[in-house]
C-alpha cells in the first residue's frame, strides 16, 4: 500500500465499545460469594515460561479456570501469522464452552504478571462477541495482598453454551498497519530496546515498523501491578498523539500484550486496533522494511 493511502476502513470504523474494563479484587471477592458468580479465567502465561498450568494447580483463585495462551487462545505459529496467531472461532467457542461461559454470565480474567497475557483473553473475547469481560486490576499479585484465600489443583468447569462471532473488536494487517503508521498512530507496545533493535530474543529481524511510536505495556501500570490512574494514563497517550480523535493501532511481539495496550487505552477513552501478527509477522516477511533507533524512522 503506498504511503499516501488513506487510512484503511478497518481501523477506523470498527469502533471498540468498552464499557468497563476492569474489575477489582474486592468486587471479584463479593461477586465469587453471590448466587450467580462470574466466570474466572487464569490466564497465566510468560514468554520463555511454558508451566503456566503447573502454577495454575500450586495456587489459584477459588473456582477459576485455567485457559491456555498457546493452544485456546491462539492458532498455530505461522511465518504470515505470527507466533500467535488468532484462533479459529471454533476452536475458540469450543474452549469458551470448556471454561463454563454461558451467553449473558460475566467473565473476569486475569494472570500473574499485571495482566499482559490476560488481556488477551480480554480482547480475544470481547472481539468474539462477549460483552461482559474485565481484567482483574492488579491480577493475582491483588489478591493475594488483600489475602484472599487460593486452593490448588485444577477446576473442570460445567460447560457453557456461549455462541461467539467474530470481528466486534477492530484488527488490521500488515499493509493497514504501515498506513496507520503515516496516516494515524501506530504504537508499538513491546520493551524500548526490542523496538530500538538493541536485542531481538525470539523474531526473525530487530527493529520496529517505520512510523510506529515506542510504547512500552509495562508504562501501563503502577508498581503495584494496577493500570495507572485515568488521567495519568490519558495523558500518556495523548502524548503518543493517541486519543479517541485519531485512528490508533497497536502492535507488540505477537498480539498479546499489544491487547494489554488496548486495555489502557480504552480505560483512557480511545479505541484502537489490534495487529495480531504484529513484530513476529513483519519481520517473518523480507519485503517489510525495519526501523531501529529510538525515533519512529
Amino acid at each position: 500500500m503506498p504511503a499516501h493511502a488513506p487510512v484503511p476502513p478497518r481501523a477506523t470504523t470498527l469502533r471498540a465499545t468498552t464499557p468497563r474494563v476492569l474489575t477489582t479484587v474486592t468486587e471479584l471477592a463479593g461477586l465469587l460469594a453471590s448466587a450467580e458468580p462470574p466466570v474466572v479465567l487464569d490466564v497465566r502465561w510468560a514468554l520463555g515460561d511454558p508451566h503456566g498450568r503447573d502454577h495454575y494447580r500450586a495456587g489459584h483463585i477459588p473456582g477459576a479456570v485455567h485457559a491456555d495462551l498457546d493452544t485456546e487462545l491462539a492458532a498455530p505459529a505461522s511465518p504470515h501469522g505470527g507466533r500467535h496467531p488468532l484462533p479459529d472461532l471454533d476452536v475458540l467457542q469450543a474452549a469458551a464452552r470448556r471454561w463454563g461461559i454461558s451467553a449473558g454470565r460475566p467473565v473476569v480474567v486475569h494472570d500473574d504478571s499485571g495482566n499482559t497475557a490476560a488481556a488477551r483473553a480480554w480482547w480475544l473475547l470481547r472481539w468474539a462477541g462477549v460483552a461482559e469481560v474485565t481484567l482483574l486490576d492488579g491480577a493475582l499479585g491483588a489478591w493475594r495482598d488483600a489475602g484472599l484465600p487460593l486452593e490448588t489443583g485444577e477446576v473442570t468447569a460445567e460447560p457453557g453454551d456461549i455462541t461467539l462471532t467474530a470481528g466486534h473488536l477492530p484488527t488490521v494487517d500488515a499493509d493497514e498497519a504501515a498506513a496507520l503508521a503515516r496516516a494515524g498512530t501506530l504504537l508499538d507496545a513491546r520493551a524500548a530496546e526490542r523496538y530500538r533493535g538493541e536485542t531481538e530474543p525470539v523474531d526473525p529481524r530487530a527493529g520496529h515498523v517505520p512510523g510506529a511510536r515506542s510504547a512500552p505495556t509495562g508504562e501501563n501500570l503502577a508498581a503495584d501491578g494496577t493500570f495507572l490512574p485515568l488521567d495519568a494514563l490519558r495523558s500518556r497517550f495523548a502524548a503518543f498523539g493517541a486519543d479517541d480523535g485519531t485512528p490508533v493501532a497497536v502492535y507488540c511481539g505477537s498480539g498479546v500484550t499489544a491487547a494489554h495496550q488496548i486495555a489502557a487505552l480504552a480505560l483512557a477513552g480511545t479505541d484502537a486496533a489490534l495487529f495480531p501478527g504484529s513484530w513476529s509477522a513483519w519481520s517473518a516477511d523480507p519485503a517489510r522494511p525495519a526501523a531501529t533507533g529510538h525515533l519512529p524512522g
